[in-house]
């Protein structure tokens, strides 16, 4: 966990992302990212100085009508003392059975921040933390600029004024590699995903396109987050 620590400790000073007395909702898919994210945020306030508060917060779709099976991560949650809820909605009807979208994700994505914004502000966290890394900022980028021919991204932090809350992402700066290498090496429980699209997103195209141009001209992630980073835009650019 050492470079991952490294990695968060970096973001959070850099992007100025957690202050003393935060009450910060993780939001946890169960996925590799976000379970790195908590296990590294538990460890970060040992020694970086903030004093801070974790509340882990999981929303459910309930895919297929099912309700997951997340008692991998209450039990962890419970071994670190960590205040652990775990939100029910009918996501997964609303998007497959019901509004049946030929192209789930963006639907789905935004009544998951929906509820998972709501959540947080119920529980009176003034801030949630969300797993994005270093690959996924890169696959963003890439996305906005072949799909929707705009440049931008998600922000490192993102203030939502009508909520009273801030978005931070601290994995931003950790390879996906990295984080794979973490999970494996320190057995972090991962509840994997029920999505009926899992695997065959847009997302995972662009994660395949990336990963082919990356062996063919070594250095091209690194490059597209160093632009975005001299940019400055959407908050990118380092203090």
């Amino acid at each position: 966990m050492q470079k991952i620590l490294g990695y968060l400790r970096k973001a959070v000073q850099e992007y100025d992302m957690i202050h003393d007395g935060d009450r910060i909702a993780v939001g946890i898919s169960g996925g590799k990212d976000s379970m790195i994210l908590l296990n590294g945020l538990i460890l970060l306030r040992r020694f970086i100085g903030i004093d801070y508060e974790i509340i882990g917060l999981t929303i459910d779709p309930n895919f297929n009508g099912i309700a997951g099976n997340y008692s991998a991560i209450a039990d962890f949650c419970a071994e670190n003392d960590i205040e652990y809820h775990i939100i029910q909605t009918q996501i997964g009807e609303i998007v497959f059975d019901v509004r049946n979208e030929k192209k789930p994700c963006s639907l789905c994505a935004r009544m998951r921040r929906g509820a998972l914004h709501n959540s947080a502000s119920e529980l009176n966290c003034n801030k949630i933390a969300l797993g994005h890394n270093f690959d996924d900022t890169v696959e963003t980028f890439i996305m906005n600029l072949f799909t929707e021919g705009r440049i931008g991204c998600y922000s490192p932090v993102t203030l939502l004024e009508n909520k009273n809350l801030t978005v931070i992402r601290p994995l931003v700066l950790a390879p996906e590699k990295e984080i794979r290498r973490a999970v494996k090496k320190n057995k972090i429980p991962i509840v994997k995903s029920a999505c009926p699209v899992d695997g065959k997103t847009n997302r995972q195209k662009t994660k395949d396109f990336i990963a082919q141009t990356e062996r063919e001209n070594h250095g091209f992630k690194y490059r597209i987050f160093g632009a975005l980073q001299r940019s400055g835009i959407d908050g990118w650019g380092i203090r």
